[in-house]
């Protein structure tokens, strides 16, 4: 319950509050980068302009104003605005927080918009427990979370919420976000000026996190003040925050993004681009046996007998990531996704092999024809005639080994590089001179 000293203590709070807490949005129009979101004629803005906001999950990575639009919807609805800890919050935190909504829905008619920020990290049970509110409309439901709420939420709960994907801020919402926290009373209130090369360098190293770009200003506000500068320079920026951190989860969104964009880098040919993706993923301390795997996986599944020694390559990065491990295999897998980069592709192989993986499921039982089956049985003198191929000086025959009603080339159609090409060359030579 709000006190006479409420805006007091909380006007004391907010002058201790990080820079990134203080220029928390006030209003949807202070909410920066998230147009597609939150922007004129969007559902979210229309459901939080006319108070009727149903159930959401706000979707994005780190610094994307999840919270901030949360913070906002608080400030714009005439309902009772209640935070949950997904961290420290127990089934029995959501039971209490349920009946006190399902009180004043009854009571006062007021509605209760419950915001659980990292929702992710909510339990079954826990995740379970709001299902019925939710359904019967007891509370609206706020979540917020960095994971694919699509792995992260229960199916349940999330077919009963609407999910909004927020995206990183671009660079010129970065800069509106400093320019802004440079001026405004909240922040550092004109105290600063900043250099162009000095905002540049917060861009870079925000990457698309308005948090990590707030926070950054702030480190580097402070060593202005301590040298009486009053513009903040580049030096500032790079004495704050030395190092740029790019976010890497081993197990989740932008792990796989990563590795799909390293493997397509390797199959569309692109040294540079391999060897971008392989950095990210060793920097973020991705495991080397995985990319190993990744490579191995790359080289039949692209490259094939186009280039047979790209699996030998494959293996050995694979087994110098086993044994020696980083820092000094990552030459090993640079040199690995460098050579799989160049290689001559064809996915001949991996192709005819689910071609004929299809057919196995669903074609009808095909027998084995008799001259290829087993001998060692009875009966097996009444087999046909097994032409054993080096016996021909040719070192094949003509025997059919696809059973009957498969063709040649049903499976299999070599491509036109590398090695599989030269093979193909071969055999039309060969059939040549057999007329």
């Amino acid at each position: 319950m709000d006190t006479l000293f409420t805006d007091m203590e909380n006007e004391r709070r907010a002058k201790y509050a990080p820079l990134p807490v203080r220029m928390r949005p006030e209003t949807l129009d202070d909410v920066v980068g998230q147009e597609k979101a939150l922007g004129p004629g969007t559902w979210l803005r229309s459901a939080i302009e006319h108070d009727t906001l149903s159930s959401v999950i706000l979707y994005g990575p780190a610094g994307t104003g999840k919270t901030s639009i949360a913070h906002v919807i608080a400030q714009a609805t005439h309902a009772q605005f209640v935070e949950v800890s997904a961290i420290g919050g127990t089934v029995s935190d959501l039971r209490r927080e349920i009946k006190e909504a399902d009180k004043r829905l009854m009571h006062q008619g007021l509605r209760t918009i419950l915001f659980v920020d990292e929702i992710h990290r909510f339990n079954r049970a826990q995740q379970d427990a709001l299902l019925h509110a939710v359904e019967n409309g007891t509370l609206v439901l706020v979540g917020a979370t960095t994971e694919n709420p699509y792995f992260e939420v229960n199916t349940a709960l999330l077919s009963r919420s609407r999910v909004v994907q927020l995206e990183s801020l671009a660079d010129d919402a970065i800069e509106r976000l400093i320019r802004r926290a440079l001026e405004d009373e909240r922040g550092l209130a004109g105290a600063f000026g900043i250099t162009d090369e000095a905002l540049a360098s917060i861009q870079l190293l925000a990457g698309g996190d308005a948090r990590s770009a707030l926070n950054t200003l702030s480190l580097a506000s402070d060593l202005a003040r301590a040298s009486k500068a009053k513009v903040i320079d580049d030096d500032m920026v790079t004495r704050a925050v030395p190092e740029r951190v790019l976010p890497y989860d081993k197990n989740k969104d932008v792990h796989y993004d990563v590795i799909s964009a390293f493997i397509k880098s390797m199959r569309g040919s692109d040294p540079d681009a391999a060897l971008y993706w392989l950095a990210r993923m060793i920097d973020g301390g991705e495991d080397p046996k995985f990319i190993a795997r990744r490579i191995m996986i790359c080289a039949s599944e692209d490259i094939g007998n186009a280039d047979p020694q790209a699996l030998l390559i494959a293996e050995a990065a694979f087994k110098a990531a086993e044994v020696i491990g980083y820092p000094e295999c990552g030459l090993n897998l640079a040199q690995a996704a460098v050579y799989l980069a160049l290689a001559p592709k064809s996915f001949a192989s991996s192709q005819g092999y689910f071609t004929a993986l299809h057919e196995v499921k669903h074609g009808p039982k095909r027998e084995v024809p008799s001259y290829l089956r087993d001998r060692h049985r009875p009966g097996s003198q009444e087999y046909g005639e097994y032409l054993y191929p080096h016996t021909d000086p040719r070192g094949y025959n003509e025997q059919r080994y696809l059973p009957e009603g498969l063709e040649k080339g049903c499976f299999f159609a070599p491509g036109q590089r590398g090695w599989e090409s030269y093979r193909v060359d071969a055999a039309v030579r060969d059939h040549v001179e057999r007329g």
